[in-house]
């Protein structure tokens, strides 16, 4: 008999059948039980260390899993749904993964104990996801109509957010910054006008909101410190005046006289320039590059203030908060828009100095300082507020609210086993099948808190099944409370995302059959080794 015929490449892999669903199974399940530690106000932190040798400590689950570098094609879906969480919430990035995870772990045990194909599954899932959905809408609130109900749904919700990260011991005091900052943008979902500066010192409750944009950059030498009312042009153009050392030409000359003259003629173009620029009738000019020492004091002189070197999102944020355009070049100032605010101050932050724009004309704009004992404090203490801060958001657009606790998941999957007793086919395993999955947040977070989860969610499961839709797992007590009583209340959008994205990640994961890797590319040899 002849060979049979190769259609990949000499190194290409393939993994068929039982393999390829197996090796995806694996890899996704694998990602569920790294993350999963970490669910809950008692979740566990994770040390992320980097080739560099950099460390970050953290529980949020979309910057764990955007850490770590994998090689199996399922996990990385995982990954990717993960970050759609992050992007689209801005939270619950741990429980979607575990959600997706527990699918499939389900799943697993129905196509190699039932034997069921992964067709009948997906139809049975989308049937649970529907009734899941449905269910989750019933027992949502809306207060949006009652400026002070929502306002307490909203803190409600930042504190559940912030319980589960290094901000939980001083949630009160971080939950009342964030609604403080969200509720200027007044609906919108926009955070840019939001700014999050971080200052080493002090401790964490030491966190304040400033009302005015905080940059973190100093007034030029010499300048004016303190402007009331100023006319502020901001630009992204080069004011350095050696323009022979910046382009690496060289001038050859046997006298001193031509290099004078060379200067001279840089210097006098610099000046000119510098004089354009005043001819906006400006007092502050905030430059997204260097201002060289020349340029520095001709400002100084003509008593304008000049702030050097503000970054590109510095200098995105200014010209949105302060409602000037961004220029390069100055022949035309009738058109161009100046920005301006009431004050501009350098102000003292720990041991730096800081410049403050008071009174900006984009009202929502607010600066959040974070302070904290150290760099990893600081970098947690950020990524909690931002998740904060985005579901807050997103709440103001979508006021309705659910319990949390596991209250809401617990009450899915009794709809869900119910649904399983009205269908008469084979999917009604899937059915039940989804139902335990989403009965699996409860569990992990009984177990993360080390109490007893196979008691507390048999008592759960009881008192959602007598119609108690608010009861949740109290961790702080190791019992079953009434979540809407003790406050601890999630985004209604939030959860619906987690469904969704976890479903439709499952589902696009039971379709594979066959797994193709190409062959790795080939490492060339360095001729010219150090």
């Amino acid at each position: 008999m002849s060979n049979p015929m190769r259609l990949l490449g000499q190194e290409a892999r393939e993994e068929k059948g039982e393999d390829a669903r197996l090796s995806s199974f694996m890899g996704a399940i694998a990602i569920t039980d790294l993350v999963k530690t970490t669910l809950g106000p008692k979740g566990m932190d994770k040390i992320l260390l980097n080739s560099h040798g950099e460390v970050m400590v953290t529980n949020d689950g979309a910057t764990i899993l955007k850490a770590i570098h994998l090689d199996n094609p399922s996990a990385k879906v995982l990954v990717d749904i993960a970050k759609t969480q992050d992007d689209e919430v801005g939270d619950g990035t741990t429980s979607v993964a575990v959600l997706a995870g527990e699918l499939l772990r389900v799943a697993e045990g129905l196509i190699e104990q039932q034997k069921l194909h992964p067709q009948n599954i997906i139809r049975g899932f989308r049937m649970a996801q529907e009734v899941a959905l449905g269910k989750l809408e019933e027992i949502s609130r809306d207060n949006g109509d009652d400026p002070e109900k929502f306002r307490e749904d909203l803190l409600n919700i930042a504190k559940t957010t912030l319980s589960s990260k290094i901000l939980a011991y001083d949630k009160e005091h971080f939950a009342d910054i964030c609604i403080e900052a969200v509720l200027r943008l007044k609906g919108s979902t926009d955070l840019e006008s939001i700014h999050i500066i971080k200052k080493k010192g002090q401790s964490l409750k030491d966190s304040y909101l400033d009302d005015g944009f905080i940059l973190e950059k100093k007034i030029g030498v010499g300048g004016v410190r303190r402007l009331e009312n100023p006319k502020i042009l901001i630009a992204n153009t080069a004011m350095d005046h050696d323009k022979i050392k910046i382009f690496s030409a060289k001038v050859k000359t046997d006298n001193l006289e031509t290099v004078s003259a060379i200067e001279k003629a840089e210097r006098e173009r610099m000046y000119e320039k510098c004089d354009k620029i005043i001819a906006h009738g400006i007092n502050c000019f905030i430059n997204r590059q260097l201002i060289y020492n020349l340029p520095e004091q001709y400002f100084a002189d003509r008593n304008v203030m000049c702030i050097e070197h503000a970054d590109f999102a510095g200098i995105e944020r200014l010209s949105l908060v302060l409602g000037g355009d961004i220029v390069s070049t100055f022949d035309n100032p009738e058109k161009v828009k100046l920005g301006g605010c009431k004050l501009i101050e350098e102000i003292m932050i720990g041991e730096d100095r800081v410049i403050r724009f008071s009174g900006v004309p984009r009202g929502e704009a607010c600066t959040i300082v974070l302070r904290g004992a150290t760099e990893h404090v600081l970098d947690e203490a950020e990524r909690s507020i931002h998740d904060a801060l985005c579901v807050l958001s997103q709440t103001t657009k979508d006021s309705k609210v659910v319990c949390g606790g596991g209250a809401a998941e617990m009450a899915m999957s009794i709809r869900v086993l119910e649904k399983a007793k009205e269908v008469s086919t084979k999917e009604s395993l899937a059915i039940e099948a989804f139902a335990q999955a989403l009965t699996a947040i409860p569990t992990i977070l009984a177990d993360n808190a080390g109490y007893d989860s196979a008691e507390l969610v048999a008592q759960l499961k009881a008192a959602h099944a007598a119609g108690d839709h608010n009861a949740g797992l109290n961790l702080s007590e190791g019992r079953i409370a009434n979540m809407e009583h003790a406050g601890v209340t999630d985004s209604y959008k939030l959860k619906r995302q987690i469904v969704m994205s976890a479903a439709e990640a499952v589902e696009m994961i039971l379709r594979v059959d066959r797994i193709i890797k190409a062959a790795p590319r080939e490492r060339v040899q360095d001729q010219y080794p150090c």
